[in-house]
């Protein structure tokens, strides 16, 4: 029956009257329902950061206020330098779930461990996403790439567990459990089937690492069987590289261990225009921290810094992220719709896409643009 009136039904549809005030268009938007107290303004934890970090948390905070937006921002001052992420910023995060950070730098070779680690592993934020596709009016090499890069955050290489065997001789453990294989295998999944997503593929090196990235793809491959209406492959890590640079829009949604995600997200955003444009989150059960997607450049350069010309494309449409993250998609949309206007003219870009523009004519402009 119902088969028989689908061609009824577009008939219909296509003969009916535009909508007053929709240019001749007969569909009708579908709006979010929010629930009692849902406008209820949220609390934000902000870490402004190191470097570019406090120029384009402060372009976030300028949009925020301007599109009156309902959240507000509880500033914490936390360099990568410190020994540990004070007590007081974890505290914050755990009370209002969500946090908004610019880049904090860590030390190459000696110094203090990684604050960005001390977050996710105290928080649990074990998957890290990061979108990587084509912004329109963005002149790129390749077109149609919409890769999503969904990386195992807590473990793998980056467990932090080395040690001196002997002088001259240093070990470093690479640590995978099927707990956190399993976990991370089940978010690429439901993120896939909540998006409307076609496949999944799993990035790995079971040819060299048999029994770690064994296990990581003996994981991937039990969720994959509860998902049969997405597609599911693997792919190892180095010729991964490869068809990234010579065809991303195979892609769609990628699963990978730490290490390999951190190299396969920074890969993928150099497609599509570089790490300044390229919106991340962190995300465990019960917290989420939003920040640039892509690791590369997160926390700039002194000649950015003194020029006030970093961009906040990235970190503005991670806001975006946050603001979906919490409810609030009109919001989001509106922010989302206003940066993509100002690239898209072309007038107000970044030297990073091509331009001379500063962080506060960047934002001047994504102001202007907001409906």
């Amino acid at each position: 029956m119902a088969r028989r009136s689908a061609p009824l039904l577009r008939r219909l549809v296509s003969s009916a009257p535009p909508l007053p005030g929709h240019g001749g268009s007969a569909r009708r938007t579908v709006t979010y329902m929010p629930r009692p107290g849902d406008g209820t303004p949220r609390p934000v934890t902000l870490i402004p950061g190191d470097g570019i970090g406090p120029l384009v948390t402060g372009a976030v905070e300028q949009v925020m206020e301007a599109m009156h937006a309902p959240v507000y921002f509880e500033s914490y001052d936390v360099h990568g330098d410190m020994p540990a992420v004070p007590p007081a910023v974890i505290e914050s995060i755990r009370r209002n779930k969500v946090c908004l950070k610019g880049g904090l730098a860590t030390p190459v070779g000696g110094g203090v461990s990684s604050l960005n680690m001390q977050l996710r592993k105290e928080l649990d934020l074990f998957a890290s996403l990061v979108n990587c596709a084509n912004v329109p009016g963005l002149p790129t090499r390749h077109q149609n790439v919409d890769i999503v890069v969904i990386r195992e955050n807590t473990e793998g290489e980056y467990s932090g567990l080395e040690h001196e065997v002997v002088p001259g001789v240093v070990e470093s453990l690479k640590v995978i459990t099927k707990f956190c294989s399993e976990r991370i295998a089940k978010y690429a999944f439901e993120y896939a089937y909540l998006n409307y997503r076609k496949k999944v593929t799993a990035v790995h090196k079971a040819n060299i690492m048999k029994l770690a990235d064994g296990l990581f793809l003996e994981s991937c491959r039990e969720i994959a069987a509860k998902y049969p209406s997405i597609e599911y492959n693997e792919i190892i890590v180095d010729n991964c590289c490869m068809q990234l640079v010579s065809r991303p829009e195979q892609f769609d949604v990628m699963v990978t261990p730490n290490l390999y995600g951190n190299l396969v997200a920074n890969t993928a955003a150099g497609l599509v225009g570089g790490t300044g444009v390229m919106p991340g989150g962190n995300v465990g059960q019960d917290h989420a921290i939003f920040e640039q997607g892509a690791s590369a450049g997160n926390v700039g350069n002194d000649n950015l810094v003194e020029q006030q010309k970093a961009n906040p494309v990235a970190l503005l449409l991670s806001s975006a992220m946050m603001l979906r993250h919490l409810q609030f998609p009109s919001f989001a949309d509106r922010l989302e719709t206003a940066v993509k206007r100002v690239i898209a003219d072309g007038k107000y870009r970044t030297k990073d896409l091509g331009g001379t523009s500063t962080t506060q004519e960047v934002t001047d402009a994504v102001i202007a643009n907001l409906d």
